[in-house]
């Protein structure tokens, strides 16, 4: 996500040094850094991920009290809600008074954010007075409402008891209009019902009951697969950046020849138009979620483009001419990825493609596709289209637009049918190719195939954030509180989740989200898993330390995310990185989502339940002490290539950027003894024949160890295979470093294409010994 301010995604701001500390009553994640360890919009566009060298537990914790200490002398956090009044309505909304960013060190909210918070959940706490209505008006709404806004239950488990009156006579209407009379028992189908109840006095109610499974599928088997960044893998007939095409046809190699078994992509979300200035290219920070961009679409394989009648061919002939040019200034000049010089071509030709007609198979194809997708799609496609006439932000329309169910947008949609029709057409056209890919993947053996990634939110100027309104807190961002590595906290610039609008709505917003997602997956990857627990507000105009937490139903969270998942025939992984609360990793777990290992952050901390007090003494876990259930990697988009950190060039890049803590002596001097205890652990346990000197040994040693832990999927980030020294995205950049727009280039920076990437002998060499490791360890 490119965002707002401070750094982002998973790695801490310094870029040195992952948090082992235990924020927020919390127990360190070995395998990572900070609390904040997902996408955030920050400079360049994703949550803090801490990156580097792992420091000794004791100080980082340390680190992180002083760091509270500090927020909570602050001004504004002095003026803490004493009022037990106001911190027990908080506590009946799910909103935090106070967090412990170590345990037994707790930082009160200031009151003025509490009452705000509260504000965008419909609560109006602004004096006493106003406190004690609201706790009087919850109470009787709490014993007049004889049904909750929803019920999530286990299949199998019974329906818990609900309070009702004895006589009250119930019915169950289950997802498929079946009627079943009586309360609701432990048969019911897995599935989205509605429960509805008379009681004696006359009171009728109704409320969804969403029977969910127990678990999300898992994988079937261990096996490795490619990290891809697909806007990086272009091929000889991209059109400036990687393409759907290009997926299909790597997907297609990698589970043939290399043996793959998934791969993980960047979200692939619809990006914000970008309006009069260049637009983000993050793809963490998106105008929606729910659908993909057609930036990504090989407009030749659109089955139309190839009856392009004579008058338009020629300027579909100079289109690709620009194509190419684009093409060829990435892979031979040395630019960066232009994501909107691609759209202004891939646009103009898609308005020629989409003016051939549909053939009668296709176009019931289309329409079964737009009937399918209903008010979600009307809602985007007429969101495209006024951002076309209005511009990208839909606050700065006229004020009838800003609301998608006003008469004045129902008169719009209407007037601009056209361009409306016209971006329907692009969200199919894309969702066909997402299917192809998926199609091309599995065919080539892949158990899981493509795994999607979800991004934490939504760019509060776009598509869902529009359409969602009434699902998302008006004048809240989502970001992570001060610690160890950003005293001043993190605001990621995304409109959280309204959990009482949520459960208001039967989880739908949410569960047509993953459903959307999921549509052509072997499995997604949930950045900032952490936020189906809870998640950070900050409200707008004060900085993140004047934010608090606000807690989700977890139990209903996880419980949509398992059915669909279940439906979808889907894998889960959580991005986990970071500083977690007690108890999240134990319930993601016994849910079956697979969390994230990173090789650099796996050491022996204390706290670990698997090893005793002489093993935690902060080295290199040992392979067998891994956990099972997750994605074990070297590292992510977030964080320095396996090049850059064996050679300690990611340290300089820092340097120069201007992002180090320390001095550039001292943080090299961390970072050498860091990697230097690797190396060392690697010749130790017979991983690194080549010997230590020998990068390219060392890279496939670090993925020989992977294969020699019980993680059930091992990642393989796809520059890492050849060498590539450059991050994709650095935390606390913007303009100083090209985030989200560099090819997957070799150890000397030169681009590498994909057709190049099939016949490397050293990425086979490296698929050779992933394929051998994981067979010897079964």
């Amino acid at each position: 996500m490119t965002g707002p301010a401070t750094p982002q995604d998973e790695t801490p701001d310094d870029g040195t040094t992952p948090n082992t500390a235990t924020p927020n009553t919390a127990t360190p994640n070995t395998s990572a850094p900070d609390d904040s360890g997902t996408p955030a919009p920050d400079d360049n566009g994703t949550p803090d991920d801490n990156t580097a060298p792992a420091i000794a537990a004791a100080a980082s914790a340390e680190a992180a009290a002083e760091a509270a200490h500090a927020a909570s002398t602050a001004p504004a956090a002095r003026n803490a809600p004493a009022d037990p009044d106001l911190a027990r309505l908080a506590a009946l909304h799910g909103v935090d008074t106070a967090y412990e960013p170590v345990p037994g060190r707790p930082v009160h909210v200031p009151r003025s954010t509490v009452v705000a918070v509260l504000a965008a959940l419909g609560v109006d706490a602004s004096g006493p007075g106003a406190v004690r209505a609201a706790l009087a008006e919850r109470a009787a709404h709490l014993a007049d409402r004889p049904l909750p806004p929803c019920l999530v239950v286990r299949a199998g488990a019974p329906v818990p008891p609900l309070g009702l009156p004895s006589g009250t006579a119930a019915v169950v209407t289950l997802e498929d209009g079946e009627v079943r009379d009586g309360p609701p028992g432990d048969g019911l189908p897995l599935g989205h019902h509605t429960l509805r109840v008379r009681t004696p006095d006359g009171r009728d109610a109704a409320c969804p009951l969403i029977v969910v499974p127990d678990r999300v599928p898992v994988p079937p088997g261990r096996s490795f697969g490619f990290m891809v960044q697909l806007y990086s893998l272009l091929s000889r007939r991209s059109w400036g950046m990687g393409d759907l095409a290009d997926l299909a046809e790597f997907a297609g190699w990698a589970g043939r020849e290399a043996g793959a078994g998934f791969l993980t992509v960047n979200p692939l979300h619809t990006a914000l138009p970008p309006g009069d200035g260049p637009g983000d290219p993050s793809p963490y920070r998106p105008s929606s979620r729910r659908f993909p961009d057609p930036v990504h679409l090989r407009v030749e394989a659109v089955p139309e483009y190839a009856y392009l009648p004579l008058r338009d061919r020629a300027e579909a002939d100079r289109l690709l001419a620009g194509a190419e040019r684009l093409r060829a200034g990435v892979l031979e000049r040395g630019e960066p990825v232009d994501r909107d010089a691609v759209w202004r071509l891939k646009s103009a030709a898609l308005e020629l493609v989409c003016r051939v007609p549909l053939g009668p198979g296709r176009l019931a194809a289309h329409r079964d596709f737009v009937a399918g997708r209903g008010t979600a799609l009307d809602d985007h496609a007429t969101w495209s289209a006024l951002a076309e006439r209005h511009g990208p932000d839909w606050h700065a329309w006229p004020a009838g637009l800003r609301d998608p169910r006003s008469a004045a947008t129902a008169r719009a949609r209407e007037d601009l049918r056209d361009r409306v029709d016209h971006h329907r057409r692009l969200a199919w056209l894309t969702d066909e190719q997402l299917g192809t890919a998926q199609r091309a993947a599995t065919a080539a053996g892949m158990p899981v195939g493509i795994v999607h990634d979800l991004a934490v939110g939504v760019h509060p100027a776009g598509s869902d954030a529009w359409a969602l309104s009434g699902a998302l807190a008006a004048g809240m961002s989502t970001g992570a509180p001060p610690d160890a590595f950003n005293a001043h906290g993190q605001d990621w610039g995304l409109p959280p989740w309204r959990p009482d609008a949520l459960a208001a709505a039967g989880y739908a917003p949410y569960r047509d989200l993953l459903r959307n997602v999921l549509r052509h997956a072997g499995g997604v990857r949930i950045d900032h898993v952490m936020g189906l627990f809870r998640l950070w507000w900050v409200p707008q105009g004060r900085p993140p330390t004047e934010g608090t937490y606000v807690r989700y139903d977890a139990e209903a969270m996880l419980g949509v995310l398992a059915l669909e998942a279940h439906r979808a025939g889907a894998v889960v992984i959580g991005e986990d990185l970071g500083t977690v609360e007690p108890g999240v990793r134990e319930r993601l777990a016994e849910r079956g989502v697979l969390g994230t290992s990173v090789l650099w952050f796996e050491r022996a901390y204390q706290g670990r339940d698997d090893l005793g007090a002489a093993e935690a003494d902060g080295r290199p876990l040992p392979p067998s002490a891994w956990r099972t259930d997750c994605l074990a990697t070297v590292t992510t988009h977030d964080l320095p290539s396996t090049a850059a950190r064996l050679t300690g060039e990611h340290v300089e890049l820092r340097h120069r950027l201007g992002l180090l803590t320390g001095s550039l002596a001292a943080e090299q001097a961390a970072d050498s003894a860091d990697v230097t205890e690797w190396l060392a652990y690697l010749v130790s346990l017979g991983l690194l024949p080549e010997g230590p000197a020998d990068q390219e040994g060392a890279i496939r040693a670090v993925h020989r160890f992977l294969a020699r832990t019980p993680a059930r999927m091992v990642g393989v980030w796809l520059p890492d295979a050849v060498g590539d020294r450059r991050p994709q995205n650095v935390p606390g950049t913007t303009d100083s470093y090209p985030n989200w727009r560099l090819p997957v280039a070799d150890g000397t920076g030169r681009p590498v294409t994909l057709e190049e990437l099939a016949a490397s002998t050293r990425l086979r060499d490296l698929t050779a010994e992933l394929r051998r490791g994981l067979a010897g360890a079964e």
